[in-house]
């Protein structure tokens, strides 16, 4: 290949993000250089990754690697376990309803990350700098990052992938909003003595979701959302009792609960930048959006910020990192990630508010959900791609008179 006609690509970060952003412009044709270090330390969370992200994993050959350590996600629940005065009805979303085998599949990251790592230290086309960048330099026409060995990386494109604290981002000048909650995540993975048929269930409860995701065997993932010294509480408990107050907080659902080893605690936030893309530098995954873990929105949101990014920057070969080009992926991000990020920031302070009014909203807006198939359908097609709740609604609109 002609890199003098191919401008390089700079990848920031190596975290799934990273990776899969380096594989991705690599499988595109841009020389691509990834900076970051290798994952260090267990990682025991895991990721609802829904059939659009699948399906890129599929095109860049690293689907059939994780498959058999992941659990199809066939139906999703949602129940309101909060003792309030208003309360929701069971809400059960299934992946047949919309004509779907699954939703997608529950990977642990460990797997994913090591799926990831090992394609891209096998493409020839990836450049892997396993060290951090110091310094940024933006200049009119290429992004500089100086790395710990001294170093210098020039590229076309700078895409930063590098974290909800971005070094990228901040060298870029994009501001950001910010916002702390009074919240932490608990996050484990237990056994249990009952099926769970493929089903996550995701409790809503006063402090946040309780969300309890398959794993292959009478296994499951769980993200507990607490205040934060309850969850550090929690977290120091012994297995015996941590078990317990698992299984009570389910309600049994799935029997005799056992926890395994691996807790983590992660203080919640939500960072919202007010430009996606600026001066050579354009943000993907965390970098992009921070929000609660509701819904299983965070990679599969990065997924599609790393698709159309590869999109914008296929038709501008030659200077990739141009205003006009970062302008155009700017303005085709900004409507899905304001949309994903306010729906997630508004459930989740509607859970912690103790006012009548937002919890008849709640509870008016799940009774409609349960009762109405039609609406239900529109909210599981626009959770997998955007647009496709809209297309299947006006394409049946349109049926009757084609007939």
């Amino acid at each position: 290949m002609d890199h003098r006609e191919t401008a390089r690509i700079l990848v920031a970060g190596s975290g799934p993000a990273g990776l899969i952003a380096a594989l991705g412009f690599a499988e595109t044709g841009f020389p691509v250089t990834l900076v970051g270090p290798e994952a260090a330390g267990p990682d025991a969370r895991t990721t609802a990754l829904m059939n659009p992200a699948l399906k890129m994993l599929e095109r860049l050959g690293i689907l059939d690697r994780i498959r058999p350590h992941a659990a199809p996600l066939k139906v999703m629940r949602i129940v309101d376990a909060t003792s309030r005065l208003i309360r929701g009805p069971t809400v059960t979303f299934r992946a047949s309803e919309i004509d779907e085998e699954q939703f997608g599949l529950n990977v642990p990251n460990s797997v994913l990350n090591r799926a990831l790592a090992e394609a891209v230290g096998a493409h020839a086309g990836i450049e892997w700098r396993k060290s951090m960048v110091e310094a940024w330099r933006l200049d009119a026409d290429h992004a500089h990052a100086v790395l710990a060995d001294g170093s210098e990386i020039e590229a076309s494109l700078a895409v930063a992938a590098d974290g909800r604290q971005s070094p990228a981002r901040e060298a870029a000048g994009i501001r950001t909003s910010v916002r702390s909650y009074p919240q932490a995540a608990l996050v484990l993975n237990f056994g249990h003595r009952s099926d769970h048929a493929f089903t996550s269930t995701e409790f809503h409860t006063e402090t946040g979701p309780f969300t309890q995701v398959p794993l292959p065997g009478n296994r499951s993932s769980l993200v507990w959302v607490l205040e934060p010294d309850t969850a550090r509480d929690l977290a120091a408990l012994d297995d015996a009792e941590l078990s317990t107050r698992v299984e009570q907080r389910m309600q049994s659902m799935l029997g005799r609960v056992s926890v395994e080893p691996g807790r983590q605690v992660y203080p919640l936030s939500a960072v919202s930048p007010w430009r996606f893309a600026q001066h050579r530098v354009a943000l993907v995954g965390e970098a992009a959006h921070v929000f609660p873990p509701i819904g299983a929105q965070g990679l599969n949101l990065g997924i599609r910020d790393i698709d159309d990014l590869i999109g914008t920057a296929s038709r501008n070969r030659s200077d990739p990192g141009a205003a006009k080009a970062l302008a155009t992926y700017d303005f085709k991000r900004r409507p899905d990630i304001l949309a994903r990020s306010s729906a997630v920031n508004l459930l989740n302070m509607s859970l912690l508010s103790d006012m009548l009014p937002a919890q008849l909203a709640r509870s008016a807006g799940l009774g409609v959900l349960e009762e109405f198939a039609p609406l239900r359908a529109f909210f599981m097609r626009e959770g997998l791609r955007p647009g496709s709740g809209f297309a299947a609604f006006f394409g049946g609109l349109r049926k009757p008179a084609e007939s």
